[in-house]
């Protein structure tokens, strides 16, 4: 088995931005496997889409990469890791994440699990406080999940902002509106 990454996230909505973190990632680790988790309940957010829809988006979002995209039931890092049982992962996270690791429940546990893989982000310097933590660039892409939602809910378009079927799903199921 080659190398494994693991992207986890609400993805409500997934958009280019984690696409272009995923893709960069693949090619700087030369990730074989990539495994997308939908986040079906998240422990510090709560999501507007249900768990369901979001897989579909997201399973769309990653169509093009190969991905193995999965809902994942298990609320932290540490847990859906343990549950997965993969030989030494590359789990990506971005530079803003980094930042609040040390709040994750088990961090030294899930460091044993796995690597950090960690996408820079403007206003996060890179940093290095582990053997089994690597940084890797990451052209900015100034879109944000939450700023989607507010266009969308505003009638504004999300063209450039999310994978055109992503954005044919959420018109099509009408997510994200007040109506």
């Amino acid at each position: 088995m080659g190398v494994i990454g693991i992207l986890g996230g609400r993805f409500d909505p997934p958009h280019l931005g984690h696409v272009a973190l995923a893709r960069t990632a693949v090619e700087h680790f030369g990730i074989d496997e990539l495994h997308v988790t939908v986040v079906a309940d998240a422990a510090h957010k709560r999501t507007e889409a249900s768990p369901h829809a979001r897989l579909a988006m997201a399973t769309l979002a990653f169509a093009e990469l190969g991905a193995d995209v999965e809902l994942e039931r298990h609320r932290y890092a540490v847990d859906a890791l343990e549950a997965a049982g993969y030989d030494d992962p590359i789990f990506l996270i971005g530079a803003d994440e980094l930042a609040d690791f040390p709040s994750w429940k088990e961090p030294e546990r899930v460091l044993e699990l796995a690597r950090l893989g960690v996408a820079s982000r403007p206003g996060y310097a890179p940093t290095t406080t582990s053997p089994r933590i690597h940084n890797f660039a990451l052209e900015p892409h100034p879109v944000s999940a939450s700023e989607i939602r507010r266009r969308i809910r505003r009638g504004e378009p999300v063209d450039g902002l999310v994978p055109p079927a992503v954005a044919r799903y959420i018109a099509e199921k009408r997510l994200y509106r007040l109506d």
